[in-house]
């Protein structure tokens, strides 16, 4: 996996460079400003970009901000933004589009090395990894509207856990139920989404979407 890490902090940047290195990954460049993300990313052209939020000059929403003009230059990019804020606006358009191949985590909740380096994998390989209290934040920045009313409470359960990135098997682990019954749900939860018919992955995405924009 080649990654590009663009992260202001110093010591959180060779920290991650050194952990990624250590796993058998490529850290092709370590930056810590949007704009030498940008031109890290048309130089190298990773599998994924993990960014931070606040960078310079404003220290706002530089790193998100880049992070959307490169999934739109190249939807097959990567990107796990990694930060200790919640960006509802920018978060939700960068999620808006084909959501293959992002993640969001919050640097104050990720506790476990390797579950952050299964995220940012997943994320290479055009999963979604998103942290339940960035869906939940995006969700209370929204409305809720019929669609997600047909939902009964298992079935809101299952779709936070989707949510999250989750396989059938994980969601199945922290219900303590079978993955039968996780199917079962998730097959209702796309009918009354009435979600078109495609493959697996790309409904569970069209799914996480609905949840997120609250519809």
């Amino acid at each position: 996996m080649r990654v590009v890490i663009a992260e202001d902090s110093a010591i959180l940047r060779d920290g991650l460079t050194q952990l990624l290195t250590d796993r058998g990954h490529e850290v092709v460049a370590a930056v810590g400003d949007a704009e030498a993300l940008r031109s890290a990313v048309t130089d190298h052209r990773p599998d994924v970009a993990v960014v931070d939020i606040r960078m310079p000059p404003s220290f706002t929403d530089e790193g998100l901000v880049a992070a959307l003009a490169l999934r739109r230059s190249d939807p097959e990019l990567g990107v796990l933004v990694f930060s200790q804020w919640v960006e509802t606006r920018y978060a939700t358009e960068l999620l808006a589009g084909d959501a293959r191949g992002v993640g969001y985590l919050l640097k104050d909740r990720v506790a476990d090395v390797g579950e952050f380096v299964d995220a940012l994998t997943r994320v290479a390989a055009g999963g979604t990894a998103l942290d339940p209290e960035v869906v939940s934040q995006l969700i209370g920045a929204g409305r809720r509207g019929d669609t997600l009313g047909r939902l009964t409470p298992r079935e809101r359960e299952v779709l936070e856990l989707m949510a999250q990135g989750l396989s059938n098997g994980g969601i199945a682990r922290s219900l303590v139920v079978t993955e039968r019954a996780v199917e079962k749900h998730i097959g209702n939860i796309f009918a009354k989404l009435e979600l078109p018919q495609s493959d697996e992955h790309h409904r569970r995405v069209l799914a996480v979407l609905v949840r997120l924009r609250g519809e």
